[in-house]
């Protein structure tokens, strides 16, 4: 089990964080429990009780998840001093908050990030019990405090009782400030897992077909679902598979635009963010991104990049015209300023305060 404690005879912190997202696994949810927690440490002292993944980069497997409420109680129980506040990292966790019985005055606070609040959507046994699953956390918690990473996801916890929820947008890693010559190679990418709702397989059906002829579309990303796997054999395409660091970076900077081109599945899953977007341009690229979802948090409009119809195949083309029309000089006027709007905006000490902020208003 991970942790971040005082040194032996120091005070216990004010903050108790409970995740069982955390490194060596990788993804979303593990990036915001490490981030944040750190960012928290610079505002007050934070204690991590955390349940590591796998080497592999995996979550961690089901003996050690079942391990986990036992050594977190145990732990807990040996402060000798109640936390202000007890932050678990997602919403599945809302039973440790059975915690703060062992204090007085502890607020109990959960982050919301999207499957976790969304999962009950997909209808089904499991859908329709994790439904009733949260809604009975609701009921018991009626006094705790959720941290929405987007209004999209504040509005999805409500459907199962969550109405006290503060919307606090995530972070991207600041990319190096590398000058930027307003060039490009004409490429357009995507980045991301092959799921329905990311909409590379949309994009390739409705969108490519109506750009001009020997446009290159470039998907970096993992292969999840066989329908989206298929539309990769379109003329046109090129699959990379995953990419991280430098090479990603430089994938972001290098293509004409980058497109987030969300869409509304009928099994209701939507975006709890889309990260994707603050770290494109925070890397020097022109996002395009859907305008649904946690999307319109991720993205500040005409700022760090523009907003798109959800859907509406034409009015994708006509961005990606207007955005292929740009002089290099505007290219580099725009990819100057979002940089700049993403290091003001999309950094890890503004989501720390806004949650220390939430905290206080809980």
């Amino acid at each position: 089990m991970g942790t971040a404690a005082p040194p032996p005879g120091g005070p216990d912190p004010s903050i108790l964080f409970v995740t069982r997202k955390w490194a060596p696994a990788t993804g979303g949810m593990e990036t915001y429990s490490l981030r944040l927690t750190e960012a928290l440490a610079k505002f007050e002292p934070v204690e991590v009780i955390a349940l590591p993944g796998r080497a592999n980069g995996m979550p961690p497997g089901p003996l050690a998840l079942l391990a986990f409420p036992l050594a977190v109680f145990a732990r807990a129980a040996r402060r000798a001093s109640a936390p202000r506040v007890l932050h678990l990292g997602d919403m599945a966790l809302w039973p440790f908050a059975a915690l703060a019985l062992l204090w007085r005055r502890t607020r109990v606070v959960l982050s919301a990030h999207g499957t976790d609040v969304a999962y009950h959507r997909r209808g089904g046994l499991r859908g329709t019990l994790y439904r009733l699953y949260l809604a009975l956390g609701a009921r018991l918690l009626r006094r705790a405090r959720v941290i929405a990473n987007s209004r999209a996801t504040a509005h999805v916890a409500r459907e199962t009782g969550w109405r006290d929820a503060a919307v606090v947008p995530l972070a991207t890693e600041a990319a190096p400030a590398d000058p930027v010559d307003g060039s490009h190679d004409g490429t357009i990418l995507f980045v991301g897992r092959l799921v329905e709702r990311k909409g590379c397989g949309w994009f390739i059906r409705e969108v490519l077909p109506l750009l001009p002829a020997g446009t290159r579309f470039l998907v970096v990303g993992t292969e999840w679902d066989d329908g989206e796997s298929e539309a990769l054999s379109a003329p046109g395409v090129e699959f990379v598979g995953p990419l991280t660091g430098q090479a990603l970076t430089e994938r972001y900077r290098r293509s004409k635009c980058v497109v987030v081109p969300n869409i509304e599945p009928a099994s209701g899953e939507f975006e709890g963010f889309g990260l994707v977007a603050p770290e494109a341009a925070a890397a020097g690229g022109v996002v395009l991104a859907a305008r649904c979802g946690g999307l319109t948090d991720a993205v500040i409009d005409g700022e760090t990049g523009f907003l798109v119809a959800t859907g509406d195949a034409r009015a994708w083309a006509k961005a990606i015209e207007r955005v292929s029309a740009w002089t290099p000089e505007q290219r580099r006027t725009f990819v100057g300023r979002a940089r700049a709007r993403c290091e003001e905006h999309f950094n890890w000490e503004r989501v720390a305060g806004q949650t220390i902020a939430s905290y206080s208003d809980a």
